[in-house]
């Protein structure tokens, strides 16, 4: 049986009952707005608690009954026919909840900032840059996530050399996080003549979106210069000097927007900086952390080359785990479950093996 801080169960309990008992009091609405939102994280625990507490109760009443020599033959056969289950119940519900305690990042529930630049591999790569943000787009489509595209940067042949998209919905960057790292393709190009196999790649970048509450952006910390320049993709001519570039002195951090509306490319900018920010203060709070022992796999280290796509194999691998699936045409249709999932159980083992060793 798994050993569970029984304490700090009683302590989500007594706190889930307590905002139970304000929000039935009919407080402010901006108060009953933070209560009921902290009062539905805490719902599927409290009710995996209370389900495990039952089920304990069970097994002890089925034990007893065993252990009394009073009980008669026919439930005694009964007790020991039910016992097994109950306490395969138990270790399940027990799995659960210590899931479900582990450290939470404060970044999951936050939207998302999505960057795919090609790498190296010229045309190739740009194209597969497109292929990588349609995978992303039907995903989210599929998770009934709002996919926009922020900014854009077509390849000479097609593809994208840059794409930036913000994705906004439930659970967003806990989802994707684990995406940030250098992806390569392995396939024919369509103007390969003999039919060679060329290897190409490209970057992704996901970063959890700031509230202003997160990162303070202080007016002199930012140089903003405006520009003329085309629209979204270098497609349009853009005649008005809209284009926005907003550097933050401190960091060095540059972020261009490039959209029709100044004042849209302007509150673009300083959202994607924040994001970058939160994205450097998190990755400096983590290794401060960790020095010694941080996740591979939670580290978003994008120079980190994460995964291959072979499609004359139709082979998708992860390196980091070692997951190898043979359905690489329905993950670029935004089947991405299976990895994503994987991925989330390789991170809490490695932080319940963390936690042990604590």
């Amino acid at each position: 049986m798994i050993s569970l801080p029984r304490d700090r169960m009683d302590q989500v309990v007594k706190r889930f009952d307590m905002l139970e008992a304000q929000m039935a009091a009919g407080p402010e609405p901006d108060a009953y707005v933070k209560m009921a939102s902290e009062y539905a994280d805490m719902q599927e625990m409290v009710a995996k608690i209370r389900a495990l507490r039952a089920a304990e109760g069970e097994a002890s009443d089925l034990e007893g009954m065993l252990e009394d020599k009073a009980t008669d033959a026919e439930m005694r056969a009964l007790a020991e026919a039910d016992l097994p289950g109950v306490e395969e119940r138990i270790e399940a519900l027990q799995q659960a909840i210590q899931v479900l305690l582990l450290p939470k990042d404060a970044a999951d529930e936050k939207n998302a900032i999505l960057e795919i630049r090609a790498g190296t591999g010229g045309d190739e790569a740009a194209l597969f840059a497109g292929d990588l943000f349609r995978m992303y787009e039907r995903y989210a489509a599929e998770k009934g996530w709002r996919f926009e595209m922020v900014s854009a940067s077509d390849g000479d042949a097609g593809g994208f050399k840059e794409i930036v998209a913000s994705v906004s919905g439930k659970g967003v960057f806990a989802h994707l996080k684990f995406e940030s790292g250098v992806h390569r393709v392995q396939r024919v190009p369509a103007t390969e003549a003999q039919g060679r196999i060329h290897t190409s790649a490209a970057t992704v970048a996901v970063l959890p979106e700031a509230e202003e509450v997160d990162i303070d952006i202080r007016a002199e910390d930012i140089r903003i210069d405006t520009m003329r320049a085309s629209g979204a993709g270098g497609q349009h001519v853009n005649t008005t000097d809209s284009a926005v570039r907003i550097t933050h002195l401190p960091t060095g951090i540059m972020v261009v927007q490039a959209e029709k509306s100044q004042h849209q490319n302007r509150a673009r900018a300083m959202q994607i900086l924040r994001a970058k920010l939160y994205d450097m203060e998190r990755s400096r709070a983590a290794e401060e952390r960790s020095e010694s022992r941080k996740s591979q796999v939670g580290s978003g280290d994008r120079s980190e080359r994460i995964r291959t796509y072979n499609f004359p194999q139709g082979r998708l691998t992860d390196h980091r785990i070692n997951l190898t699936l043979y359905k690489l045409d329905r993950v670029m249709e935004g089947e991405l479950d299976e990895v994503v999932d994987a991925l989330i159980a390789d991170h809490q083992s490695k932080l319940l093996a963390d936690m042990r060793e604590d």
